[in-house]
């Protein structure tokens, strides 16, 4: 998991104003460890513009539009818990998982994601998730099933 996941990535005090400024926040987390260059911020906010990530459970999945591509440098994902919840275009999200993609492994990610979603026991470790180690083991899935 290291490859997509890395500890510093993993961020589980945040709060934000807004979905727009959680989004900012996931955003800087990829821009912080080397994954995508600064305007790829706005590419995921374009993408939410167009269309919800909220995915339901409490979670979010923000990532860039297509024309963002070129703007990644490496596949990441960014994990950022918000205790207090945002308001998510009127659905509370608790966690934003955070992608960047440079080709179609995005498709890959968001079913990996989905499927841990799916699993109301699983979803619910990973909204009260207070320790990044917790978070990399549980989705620590998405990386072998990638591989695959």
């Amino acid at each position: 998991m290291s490859e997509l996941l890395e500890p510093r990535a993993v961020r589980l005090a945040e709060s934000a104003a807004g979905r727009d400024d959680a989004i900012r926040r996931c955003g800087a987390v990829l821009v912080e460890i080397g994954a995508v260059h600064p305007g790829y911020v706005d590419t995921m906010l374009d993408r939410e513009r167009s269309i919800s990530t909220y995915v339901g459970e409490g979670v979010a999945i923000p990532h860039g539009t297509l024309a963002g591509k070129d703007l990644v440098e490496r596949d990441a994902l960014a994990v950022l818990r918000f205790p207090d919840g945002v308001d998510w275009g009127g659905e509370p999200v608790t966690v934003c998982v955070a992608i960047a993609a440079r080709g179609d492994g995005h498709v890959e990610l968001l079913a990996s994601l989905a499927e841990i979603l799916l699993d109301e026991d699983q979803a619910r470790e990973l909204r009260e998730a207070t320790e990044p180690g917790a978070v990399i083991r549980l989705l620590g899935s998405i990386q072998e099933e990638t591989k695959r």
